[in-house]
């Protein structure tokens, strides 16, 4: 037995044979062309548009996210700037494929250049790529393997194309040695709840028909597994299945310690699916689908519209939103549109909304509206605050527009160590575990290349969520915690045991939570959660969370 390390996406486990995907087409001859240019240019124009075509109607039979990734993909094939760098190739005598080859792969290596979001586009370009070159020589793209039964798929990375129309039945789990955690391949996976690893380089070296057990919520890849492994193995992913159909019960302990479950949501359309999924409120609302597509502000009515839609779907229920989240890898033209160097610390977040205080005026205008003429509980808070001056600022904004619960976002290392201060104003506080991650380990969490360092496990991450913790037990105010360290069943009860109250997640993770803290008291979560403070590093505090785990497991017994 040994084991390939990635990073997991999703938290499930399967196992089965490896199947890997074909690799690229050749690269095209630098010969000339034997076709006059108007001629290479008139097939190029063609393909390009059969292959745009293809990629929307794909888009459209598979939905969701998927749809959206695809449209992006189809528009990225009909970019005028790469049509004119296409065209002028051809100009030259070169043939339609080399031009298409040549031209696509420069666009790449600037995405690439660029890194974080836009680095990980570089993979989507290819694909687009040969897909006009397979066109063009008449022959199919590479694509997803058949060899006539279920496997387990390996691949440099996952084309969105090819993702979005993966056959479940026959695709028992994803491996790819590129790609990050915010890889399309990464997302599409999440949405489908596709066992997946990816970034996982050694996975290279897996060969056609040998057998693999994949494992998501670990990030691991085991080859050569023995039968005991195989057991357990399928015995895992039996009960994961059990609990994923189990009635649905709001989120307690096993004492009876209640623990909200929430979801995170980035539009009103997935709110009626998270409901279906047990999901007791929504614990972060992104509201930045409203911005990101315009080139200015949406209107106070626009916004009122989107926010009523979703508000309507839990009446009574919790429901937090959160400000506009622009920066980083988020620009807005008519927000901050300015190079920085480096926009992870850069104008983002409230510091952004602060610039251009009228548009986070309207936001809130528009979400006391909503919530006026419905009735789920409101609560709104501020994105990357760092100081106990924006907490009082955004609070004392939120309330001149009559926003009830007001709070803040604790993702910074600097707003988590002076919690007490923020939580003695702030209503309550949400701790994003990707970017508190990404802060305290100095680790940009959109770049693969350091994605072994975007582990919230890791303790000086845990050391800070206790503090947020603490002030909030102090102080009498609720802490949720909404970044994906809520959607790992085990970390769940470990951020209970350092204080958080409720935990808002990917809809789909919602029943592994619930059925985890239902086998832990609150004694046990503090428990679990103070051998994993024990650690130096993130693999050792995960290791001594499931050993205790098992120890008050076994006591209870």
């Amino acid at each position: 037995m040994s084991e390939v390390r990635g990073v997991g996406i999703g938290l499930g486990v399967a196992q089965g044979p490896v199947a890997r995907m074909s690799e690229p087409l050749p690269a095209p001859s630098d010969a000339p062309s034997s076709l006059a240019p108007e001629d290479e240019t008139a097939r190029v124009r063609e393909a390009v548009g059969v292959v745009a075509r293809e990629l929307e109607a794909r888009g459209a039979q598979a939905g969701g996210a998927a749809r959206d990734v695809l449209e992006a993909q189809a528009m990225m094939a009909e970019d005028p700037t790469l049509e004119a760098e296409v065209e002028s190739r051809v100009a030259q005598g070169r043939t339609g494929e080399w031009a298409v080859f040549d031209a696509f792969a420069s666009f790449r290596d600037q995405l690439t250049a660029m890194g974080g979001y836009l680095g990980e586009r570089a993979a989507d370009l290819d694909d687009v790529a040969q897909r006009v070159i397979a066109h063009l020589r008449g022959v199919p793209a590479p694509g997803v393997p058949d060899p006539g039964h279920p496997f387990v798929l390996v691949a440099k990375d996952l084309a969105p194309a090819d993702t979005a129309l993966l056959d479940l039945d026959k695709v028992l789990a994803l491996v790819t040695t590129e790609g990050g955690p915010t890889s399309h391949t990464a997302i599409l996976a999440r949405e489908k709840s596709i066992v997946a690893v990816v970034g996982a380089a050694a996975a290279k070296e897996l060969v056609d028909g040998e057998t693999v057990i994949v494992d998501a919520a670990a990030g691991v890849v085991t080859t050569r597994p023995t039968a005991e492994e195989l057991d357990r193995a399928s015995n895992r992913a039996a009960a994961r299945a059990a609990a994923a159909s189990a009635p649905l019960t709001p989120g307690a302990l096993a004492d009876g310690t209640p623990v909200p479950l929430l979801a995170n949501l980035g539009k009103p359309g997935g709110a009626a699916e998270a409901v279906e999924l047990g999901a007791e409120g929504v614990g972060l609302f992104r509201t930045e689908f409203l911005f990101l597509s315009a080139h200015q502000a949406p209107t106070v009515e626009q916004q009122r519209e989107a926010y009523t839609e979703l508000l309507q779907t839990f009446p009574g229920k919790k429901v937090v939103v959160r400000a506009l989240d622009a920066g980083a890898d988020k620009p807005l033209a008519f927000l901050n549109d300015a190079h920085e160097e480096n926009p992870a610390l850069g104008l983002r977040g409230l510091r952004a909304l602060r610039a251009s205080e009228d548009i986070l005026r309207e936001q809130l205008t528009a979400l006391a509206q909503a919530d006026a003429a419905t009735d789920a509980d409101l609560w709104v808070m501020a994105p990357m605050v760092s100081t106990v001056e924006e907490t009082e600022y955004f609070t004392a904004l939120a309330r001149d527009y009559g926003i009830k619960t007001a709070g803040v976002m604790v993702e910074v290392p600097s707003s988590a160590l002076m919690a007490d201060r923020v939580l003695a104003i702030a209503d309550f506080a949400s701790i994003g575990t990707n970017d508190l991650t990404q802060y305290t380990l100095a680790a940009d969490r959109l770049l693969g290349s350091v994605a072994s360092f975007q582990d919230p496990w890791h303790p000086a991450v845990l050391r800070l969520i206790r503090e947020v913790g603490d002030a909030g037990r102090v102080n009498g105010k609720p802490v949720g915690i909404c970044g994906e360290a809520a959607a790992d069943p085990l970390l769940a009860v470990v951020l209970v045991g350092l204080g958080a109250t409720s935990l808002s997640m990917a809809p789909t993770a919602l029943a592994d939570v619930r059925a985890s803290l239902l086998e832990y008291t609150l004694d046990d979560a503090r428990v679990i959660a103070e051998a994993a403070l024990t650690a130096d590093d993130a693999a050792g505090a995960r290791a001594a969370a499931r050993a205790a785990a098992t120890r008050e497991k076994e006591t209870a017994s």
